[in-house]
């Protein structure tokens, strides 16, 4: 199994999260702008859309989309994903959250965008925050355990402080528990983002 990633963009969640699991992978780093593997491959063998992340299992099929990786990977270790009969339900109204409310809203800070548009996103970005940091229900967002939305929230943390956008206490507090996990740190170390 390939991880394929961009040092501190959104493949950091998924590359967590298989540390989370416990698995087994390689990783490849992707430049984005040359649209190359470090190895030399052409991304766009692997994935035509162009973007991180790609997750190639050993079946020789590759997933595209956080979501759809991070959902996989809560299928492999099921500690990963909230318990209960509406579990799975939870989980994928927390990524699809994360990614529709909060990783789009930072398109400016990547695209270019004027400080009106910033100004606007940043808005945005701690209204949606706000309601994660009233709903949180633990020390992660389900409770006492990480899951794998919490890889992909605590990414777009690393996000608002790059781009100097506050963020809730409970949130700063989340960011920090989450930044002394093992599998974060070693992600983070595989990226050279520490």
């Amino acid at each position: 199994m390939k991880l394929y990633y961009s040092p501190g963009a959104c493949s950091l969640a998924d590359h967590i999260a298989l540390h989370e699991a416990g698995l087994s992978f390689e990783h490849e780093k992707v430049d984005l702008k040359a649209k190359r593997t470090e190895s030399g491959t052409d991304y766009a063998t692997i994935n035509p859309k162009g973007y991180v992340p790609a997750l190639t299992l050993d079946s020789g099929e590759t997933v595209t989309e956080n979501i759809a990786i991070l959902d996989w990977i809560a299928h492999q270790d099921s500690a990963l994903k909230p318990s209960g009969a509406m579990g799975h339900t939870h989980l994928l109204m927390a990524l699809a959250f994360i990614s529709t409310e909060i990783h789009k809203s930072f398109k400016p800070f990547f695209s270019g965008g004027s400080d009106e548009e910033k100004a606007k996103a940043s808005e945005t970005i701690v209204k949606r925050m706000g309601y994660l940091a009233d709903t949180i229900e633990g020390d992660y967002l389900f409770g006492d355990t990480v899951s794998v939305a919490d890889c992909y929230l605590f990414v777009m943390l690393l996000w608002a402080a790059k781009n100097q956008i506050d963020v809730p206490a409970p949130l700063e507090a989340f960011r920090e528990r989450m930044k002394a996990r093992p599998a974060v740190q070693t992600a983070m170390q595989h990226e050279g983002l520490i």
